[in-house]
């Protein structure tokens, strides 16, 4: 983001005012439009409010801009009395198209972590930089040639990729596949993303799990779908809920998480794995089955994914490289029936042609490079190491105040706080203080829910970070004007 210079013998206002008026006349800002107002300019640039308000002046004084009580300020539709030609109300465009945004909470988080990047991050589902094996591609990448070809490649995924995958799969996730079973993707989201666009049909009834990283993605209810929720208890999801949502509703797919659940952490027991696998052959319906956190496991025994007691066919395994090794090289896999990945791919290929070769090759040598199982040990490692030294500082900072089931595995810590507090208030206290956690209705959960993500933070910063949420915590709950506390 652009910043005026300090150093520089133009005073601020007047910097300002040239880079507005340059994203002006290049379009980003058309006549009518509403710029930001002038205490949000003052906190993106890092400047006083006093010299936007003159840069705002000057270009006032131009007819570049105009304000009006109550509408704030715009791009003028006119200039030196010409009358003003007629330009897309772009305002509207932005507002309008069947693609949601994220949820308000999201857009807020990301904005906040955009301009302030010293926040602690509790908020962000991704290994921080240091457990990413940067090292060990950087070597990969020095000891192979890779990209022979810079062209497009097969929509369906990077051939030796999808048989190192069928090779990773059999191996460390009990999974029997075939190269033409497999679809490469750019992530679990891409994955999601083409089921409900491609599968399934506006108004089509479908069960996610209560609370839910689905809830999170405005990309079902872009799609048209009738969401239905299965609470997700200490054990999962309860299978016979299914049935009921059936005979009520006709659903027609069930999305699962069942291996460290986001955000709640919980492992869908053995007693409902066989329960859920009766319901879905009784009613013919598939799932969807997520497992991005089944190698992050903290135990000997790695939970296995549903897809390994498989035999009907009835599941849609969707897994990820980001939640393992690296988001920034955007793979993931989908294995599916055959004439559903014909299908997928043919409209992946719509999109964008396919992924770019060069990271499938690398995530291809990864896998089968003797450097993957040290690497996975060691994350599992460090991460159990992060876990703890989060709930080492609830513990500390917060006694009697939150109450958490420790997770086995995964990224996430869910917590219920024990006070009441609104969500919103919270997160804008926990800003100012310096810290991002993610609110718990995002994931569809009643108020009181925080989702930490232990994955994200240096390990230095936990326990700087959870005194700065209960700093904040405090602030968020404090008396009211009436001497009273909030009531619970």
């Amino acid at each position: 983001m652009w910043k005026p210079d300090r150093d520089s013998k133009k005073p601020l206002y007047e910097q300002i005012a040239d880079h507005l008026e340059q994203r002006i006349a290049f379009g980003e800002f058309p006549p009518g439009s509403r710029l930001p107002s002038e205490r949000r300019l003052a906190e993106q640039l890092g400047v006083n409010r006093s010299t936007v308000i003159l840069a705002f002046g000057e270009l006032r004084a131009l007819g570049i801009i105009e304000s009006r009580a109550g509408s704030g300020t715009r791009v003028s539709t006119s200039k030196w009395e010409a009358a003003p030609n007629h330009a897309p109300n772009w305002r509207r465009y932005a507002e309008g198209g069947g693609f949601l945004p994220n949820p308000p909470f999201m857009r807020k988080i990301r904005e906040s972590l955009a301009r302030h990047p010293e926040l602690i991050d509790f908020a962000s589902g991704e290994l921080s930089a240091d457990l990413a094996p940067t090292e060990e591609i950087a070597a990969l990448m020095s000891e192979h040639r890779y990209a022979s070809y810079l062209g497009y490649d097969n929509p369906q995924g990077y051939i030796p990729l999808r048989q190192a995958l069928v090779s990773y799969l059999e191996r460390h996730r009990g999974i029997r596949a075939t190269e033409s079973s497999i679809l490469v993707t750019s992530g679990s989201q891409q994955s999601l993303f083409l089921i409900t666009q491609c599968l399934l049909s506006p108004g089509d009834a479908v069960a996610i799990e209560d609370p839910s990283y689905c809830y999170s993605l405005p990309m079902f209810q872009s799609a048209g779908l009738r969401l239905f929720r299965l609470p997700v208890d200490e054990c999962g999801i309860r299978p016979e809920d299914i049935r009921a949502l059936y005979k009520k509703h006709r659903i027609k797919m069930v999305f699962t998480n069942p291996n460290y659940q986001n955000p709640t952490g919980t492992v869908l027991s053995p007693e409902r794995r066989k329960q859920l696998f009766e319901v879905a052959s009784e009613l013919g319906l598939p799932i969807v089955e997520d497992d991005p956190f089944g190698l992050t496991s903290f135990e000997p025994n790695v939970p296995a994914p549903l897809k390994s007691f498989d035999a009907n066919g009835s599941v849609l395994y969707i897994g990820s490289f980001s939640k393992i090794a690296a988001s920034g090289l955007r793979i993931g896999w989908m294995v599916a029936p055959n004439a559903i990945v014909e299908r997928l791919a043919d409209a992946r290929q719509q999109m964008d042609f396919g992924l770019s070769v060069i990271p499938q090759q690398v995530v291809a040598q990864f896998m089968e490079s003797p450097y993957f199982m040290p690497h996975l040990e060691r994350l599992r490692m460090q991460l159990q190491f992060k876990r703890d030294l989060l709930i080492d500082a609830l513990r500390r900072e917060l006694p009697g105040q939150v109450a958490f089931a420790v997770p086995r595995g995964g990224l996430h810590l869910w917590c219920k706080l024990l006070r009441e507090v609104h969500d919103g208030k919270l997160l804008e206290e926990a800003i100012r203080a310096g810290v991002v956690f993610v609110p718990g209705g995002v994931y569809g959960s009643d108020s009181g829910f925080v989702r930490f993500t232990y994955a994200r933070p240096c390990a230095e910063d936990i326990g700087t970070g959870i005194a700065r949420f209960a700093e904040a915590l405090r602030e968020a709950t404090a008396r009211t004007p009436g001497g009273q506390t909030s009531p619970r």
